[in-house]
């Protein structure tokens, strides 16, 4: 009958100890300079060497030699208290898990007033102390105070807290540690060598990692897995079945998924996993070992092998490939995830559910659950879209839930009443170019064809939002400044060609978001996506990109740029022009009314000659506002081109008013009024017949 690995195996001296050095070589200085106490308490996890170490400082102190720090091994106490030895008399081992109560320290107080039998010392090792009541211990407290010379205490406990602190100040106390995966490692190699088993890569590793650091659990799993081969070889792929371990297999196939983007895959892996019996919690374990693997790989590099000895040569070579597919920042985020998820499942009810979400987490973290995923059919571009409906505003896409953080308040061409003015004003204008260009129906079908086809700063778009929160995290780390701004103040709006529109909701964050802020976006985005883009900063709603306009497609296309504020009208100087600057660039299709419009009003033609005349916010003098694109206006369009300023416009006449509406005829005031500007401005106008001075806005007060 064989007896166990740990057993066969139990180190005899101090030297043999392995893992303990900073106790081992106290106590043989202590031994060899005769500095003996009369207590000790050696406290550590199990399977530790706690008691190991107590029968050998027994046999240190017994020795014929000794006491000494490594004892002689031939005399009778060295014998009997060495591996396989029948004990000494004078050495008394005390379960005290058994043995706790107040009884039991009265009988061993009544044997310590016994001499040693035949050793120098009687020697009382009392092993789980932690397990002795408060009465027990108060009973031998009298004798561990002062013991007689010929008495030593040993206590050895995994709790040394649970130990009265009238015992624990009078004893040395000595805390021993888990051992390092590597000398453990290196120490059942040396074992397997004895025995003459052969070891295949990875299952050293394995007994090591389910031992957990304890020396007597390790060589328990390694004496389970000698047994359970046929010959002596421990193979690689029965040692994961015997320790419940998650096949390799499984973990770099959803790694793989998770690479690809690929949702199938990844939940085929997951669904196999579950048919062959594994256990989900624990397989969200190996998982993240298996992660933790690929990050210290992707961040050691060539060093990484010396830190993984444990994995098998081919899994090392399958994660080089794995890990060189994604940036280091997203494998610790995948890691953050798992291990959230782990701590998640401690009660989830259906750990398979907990589970299949943490893979929906992970694939997001990917990129391979994105609206632009192949899931999702794309209509075919052979025949003209039908072209939407004019009456209808193009459709806004939902918020996401940080564009949510800002209610946006409605552009001017969104006010109630206004939309149908504006499609008509933009179908004429299309008609206006579409005869410049001498485009026949036919023509003009494929045009809009080709307008359909989406441009490659929409993908561009959709990485970057898709990215935003990795986007941000990076600005935190090295620009917190810029971080700190956009992320109280600012909102990712949309993308125009290669510029990045960020919306803020007031002139004053406006002017904060500087060079120095955009350029730091910038050099981000580039970092984080490889997107070469600038950045620039609008104010929220103003000149927002729709889903459609955002990839250049719809009829309002190119047009929706000029309705963005623009920066070169904007004088620092002057507060009264800058809000008028901002008044002038307001999209003027919605205050043009069109003819029918005219007719239900009843206005003459002199009398729409006075209502298209410009406003009385007008500043005169002011140059025309350029649209952001670096476009010209259509002059087909004189709704929406502002009439020239070479000399002050009319003032529009108060002595005769308008005609009044046949009856039967609702009025439709759709002109913006004092309080729409207002409310767009966030300021107050002052009306420029009642200026104090007389001369509007542009005079000087």
């Amino acid at each position: 009958m064989m007896t166990a690995l740990y057993r066969r195996y139990r180190p005899d001296t101090f030297e043999e100890v392995i893992g303990q050095e900073h106790v081992t070589k106290a106590l043989q200085a202590s031994l060899a300079n005769g500095r003996i106490n009369h207590a000790y308490l050696f406290s550590g996890p199990r399977g530790c060497g706690k008691t190991t170490s107590a029968r050998i400082l027994a046999r240190c102190l017994n020795c014929a030699e000794g006491p000494t720090p490594t004892p002689c091994g031939k005399c009778d106490s060295c014998r009997d208290l060495g591996t396989g030895g029948p004990g000494s008399l004078d050495v008394v081992e005390i379960d005290s898990a058994s043995h706790n109560g107040v009884d039991d320290a009265r009988e061993l107080r009544e044997r310590a007033t016994f001499a040693p039998a035949r050793d120098r010392f009687k020697i009382f090792i009392l092993d789980e102390a932690h397990m002795v009541t408060p009465q027990g211990f108060n009973a031998l407290l009298k004798l561990v105070e002062e013991p007689p010379p010929h008495i030593k205490f040993i206590f050895a406990t995994t709790d040394p807290d649970k130990v009265i602190g009238t015992i624990r100040s009078r004893t040395h106390h000595y805390p021993f540690r888990l051992v390092a995966p590597e000398v453990l490692r290196q120490y059942l190699a040396d074992l397997c060598e004895k025995e003459g088993v052969q070891v295949e890569d990875g299952v050293l590793g394995l007994a090591v990692r389910a031992g957990g650091g304890s020396v007597r659990d390790s060589l328990s799993i390694l004496d389970q897995l000698i047994a359970g081969e046929t010959e002596p070889v421990l193979h690689y792929e029965r040692a994961v079945a015997l320790l419940g371990y998650t096949d390799s297999g499984l973990l770099s196939g959803l790694v793989d998924g998770l690479i690809a983007g690929s949702g199938a895959e990844a939940y085929g892996v997951v669904d196999r996993m579950i048919q062959t019996g594994h256990e989900p919690r624990r397989f969200v374990e190996d998982l993240l070992q298996y992660l933790r693997n690929l990050v210290i790989m992707r961040l050691a590099g060539a060093e990484a092998e010396t830190v993984l000895g444990d994995v098998p040569a081919a899994e090392l070579e399958k994660m080089r490939i794995q890990v060189a597919a994604r940036p280091a920042r997203t494998w610790t985020r995948a890691a953050e995830l798992i291990d959230g998820g782990l701590s998640e499942m401690g009660g989830a009810s259906s750990p398979r559910l907990s589970l299949e979400l943490l893979v929906a987490k992970l694939l997001l973290e990917f990129g391979g659950a994105s609206e632009k995923s192949g899931t999702v059919p794309t209509p075919e571009l052979s025949d003209p879209p039908a072209s939407p409906k004019q009456s209808d505003p193009p459709a806004s896409p939902e918020p996401t839930e940080k564009e949510a953080a800002w209610k946006f308040e409605p552009t001017p061409w969104g006010i109630p009443g206004e939309s149908e003015s504006v499609a008509r004003a933009v179908s004429e204008t299309e008609q206006s170019e579409r005869s410049q260009k001498g485009l026949t129906p036919s023509g003009a079908a494929e045009e809009a064809v080709n307008s359909a086809s989406p441009v490659p700063a929409g993908d561009d778009y959709e990485t970057i939002r898709s990215r935003w929160g990795e986007i941000m995290e990076t600005l935190q780390a090295s620009h917190s400044a810029t971080a700190s701004l956009l992320s109280e103040h600012g909102q990712l709006q949309g993308m125009r060609g290669a510029t990045v529109e960020i919306a803020f909701q007031n002139q004053g964050m406006l002017r904060a978001f500087g060079e120095r802020h955009t350029s730091a976006l910038a050099a981000v985005i580039a970092e984080v996506t490889g997107i070469n883009a600038s950045v620039q900063g609008v104010i929220a709603g103003f000149g927002a990109p729709s889903a459609e306009r955002s990839h250049g497609v719809g009829p309002l296309g190119a047009r929706a740029a000029t309705n963005e504020v623009s920066e070169s009208h904007r004088d620092d100087g002057e507060g009264v022009k800058k809000r008028g600057s901002v008044l002038s660039q307001a999209p003027q299709t919605a205050f043009a009314p069109s003819q029918s419009e005219r007719s239900q009003k009843g206005l003459t033609p002199g009398g729409a000659a006075e209502e298209e005349s410009p406003a009385p916010w007008g500043i005169q003098g002011e140059s025309e506002p350029a649209s952001p694109l670096g476009q010209t206006l259509p002059a087909a369009l004189p709704s929406v081109v502002t009439p020239e300023r070479s000399d002050p416009p009319a003032a529009p006449k108060h002595s005769d008013p308008p005609a009044p509406p046949e009856p039967g005829i609702p009025v439709v005031d759709d002109t913006p009024g004092i309080d729409v500007a207002q409310a767009v401005l966030g300021g107050t106008i002052i009306d420029p017949n009642q200026s104090p001075s007389g001369h509007g806005f542009g005079a000087n007060r």
